[in-house]
């Protein structure tokens, strides 16, 4: 029952999402333009950033930023489905509050993982190598980043209700990840004080666990703590989303 109920959830929001595809390359369009108008920037950098290859560096905080990004905004989907009444109409069945809330999760991680797909592609085109062994496993932890930010991504649309007060909720959040995590440029290059501060963002050790990943390191401190991060980060997020959906469908 459970699973059947996920699975209709997914499949009713994948049509969706089908019906509106310019969201898809709307979504990746940002982390694209990272790749190919800041990418280039690093090339000469490489080498003091402590790579020998930028994309190598640079493309695993792409994949990040996209989980991220892609995935923390879904709420606003989800606010307009309550305004014209789905979910309302969800509550009176008696399908799992936590399947309501998987299915549309799976839908947002195969969004991703298309995405995601793409970029790292256009990665290769533009210079990108390394162990594809560990991008298969660094881009997998990306994803499984992505579940725990879609399932706080629809908490706060259901808890919010607005539009509004969600824009700012998640880019107030968004920014200084963006620039405390390393995803645009490693952390080892600010001043300590800045590298102390970062040390509490949970996303800049998924970050240096994936670019290990990607470098073919796999038994690193740097991947134990972004595994570890993920692990936590996917257990709070589909806590807080399933309880809410509990709550609010109650």
């Amino acid at each position: 029952m459970f699973f059947r109920d996920t699975f209709i959830v997914f499949r009713r929001q994948l049509r969706i999402a089908l019906r509106e595809p310019a969201w898809i390359v709307i979504g990746l369009l940002q982390p694209v333009l990272y790749l190919a108008l800041f990418g280039p920037l690093l090339e000469p950098l490489a080498g003091q950033l402590g790579a020998t290859n930028a994309y190598t560096l640079f493309v695993p905080g792409l994949i990040v930023q996209l989980a991220i990004f892609g995935a923390l905004f879904v709420g606003f989907g989800l606010i307009g489905e309550w305004r014209d009444g789905v979910i309302e109409a969800e509550r009176v069945t008696p399908a799992s509050r936590t399947a309501l809330l998987l299915g549309r999760v799976l839908k947002d991680v195969l969004q991703i993982f298309v995405q995601g797909g793409i970029l790292i592609g256009l990665g290769f085109a533009f210079g990108l190598r390394g162990s594809i062994g560990g991008m298969l496993v660094g881009f997998a932890l990306a994803l499984v980043l992505s579940v725990a930010v879609a399932a706080t991504g629809y908490a706060l649309g259901l808890t919010l209700k607005s539009e509004d007060s969600l824009a700012a909720v998640a880019n107030g959040v968004t920014l200084p990840v963006l620039l405390l995590s390393g995803i645009l440029l490693p952390m080892t290059i600010a001043p300590q004080w800045l590298q102390t501060l970062s040390d509490f963002v949970p996303i800049k050790h998924i970050v240096q666990g994936i670019r290990d990943l990607f470098r073919g390191d796999f038994l690193t401190t740097g991947v134990a703590w972004g595994i570890a991060w993920t692990v936590i980060l996917v257990i709070a997020g589909l806590w807080v989303g399933t309880r809410t959906f509990r709550r609010q469908n109650a």
